[in-house]
């Protein structure tokens, strides 16, 4: 009897050490549990460690406040929103494009010459896209297409490269030719890689457009009040505005990956705790 009432504190006492171990399959709500203690755990941590180089979590709280009632920061946010989107639906169009073109031999090295230039700085490539921008917004959206459209067109020709040559064989059994196949292979069979890498293009959208809203201040937006701020090393404003980007950034990942799963439910099947 005794050894049976052990059982249960002994079975929860295994679990939560398989917790420590590689590909041990979780439920996501403990999932979503731990990292909630482990996100109230860094925040205690940081309003308990007492420095007097960074903000407190009190300190972040109040420079929002003061962020969004006189500095107008979630208009500045939804101004960089706007521009995030439309560069993001911009490059991965074009990246969808030059990736089905690719598959043709002779467009592969105007492909792979797209994919090398993710090396290039936008330090000499600005002059050039002032030239062919009207206003700063434009240039806003060009310099950050082209940031998030040459590294989408990398993963998408590994991605290409990657298909089993049985699955061009077998639509050419099923009497596809040529531009039918890349639209079956690419455009329908790699749909949910091109919406997952839409997702993860749009993160780096993110981190690109702080640099980008700084060669042109003049049309505001959340990253050029993150460099006014740092400028004059107002840390609890800096903390703030990037808690903001962060927040949205979950938020957008959130709503990127539900329209993923939704519009292809099978890209999942097979994955770390999804049934097949």
């Amino acid at each position: 009897m005794t050894h049976r009432m052990g059982d249960p504190s002994r079975r929860r006492t295994v679990k939560a050490i398989n917790l420590l171990l590689p590909f041990t399959p979780v439920r996501a709500r403990w999932l979503q549990l731990m990292l909630l203690l482990q996100a109230c755990l860094a925040i205690a941590l940081w309003a308990l460690s007492g420095s007097t180089t960074l903000p407190s979590p009190m300190e972040v709280a109040r420079a929002w406040v003061d962020l969004v009632q006189r500095q107008g920061l979630l208009f500045e946010l939804w101004a960089s929103v706007k521009v995030s989107v439309i560069a993001l639906l911009v490059s991965t169009l074009a990246a969808v494009a030059v990736a089905c073109l690719s598959t043709a031999p002779v467009f592969m090295p105007a492909a792979r010459l797209s994919a090398a230039m993710r090396f290039l700085g936008f330090a000499g490539l600005t002059y050039v896209f002032m030239l062919a921008s009207g206003d700063a917004h434009s240039l806003r959206v060009a310099i950050l297409s082209f940031g998030m459209f040459v590294f989408m067109v990398t993963s998408l020709l590994a991605e290409i490269a990657a298909t089993p040559r049985e699955r061009i064989d077998h639509c050419r059994t099923l009497g596809m030719r040529h531009w039918r196949i890349t639209a079956e292979v690419v455009l329908l069979g790699k749909a949910d890689v091109i919406l997952d890498l839409m997702r993860q293009n749009a993160a780096v959208g993110w981190t690109l457009l702080t640099l980008v809203e700084g060669m042109t201040r003049s049309e505001g937006g959340i990253g050029a009040m993150l460099l006014n701020q740092n400028r004059y090393f107002l840390l609890a404003g800096v903390f703030a505005i990037q808690l903001t980007i962060l927040t949205y950034g979950l938020v957008q990942d959130a709503l990127l990956s539900l329209l993923r799963d939704s519009l292809c439910p099978y890209g999942r099947l097979g994955q770390e705790g999804v049934p097949a």
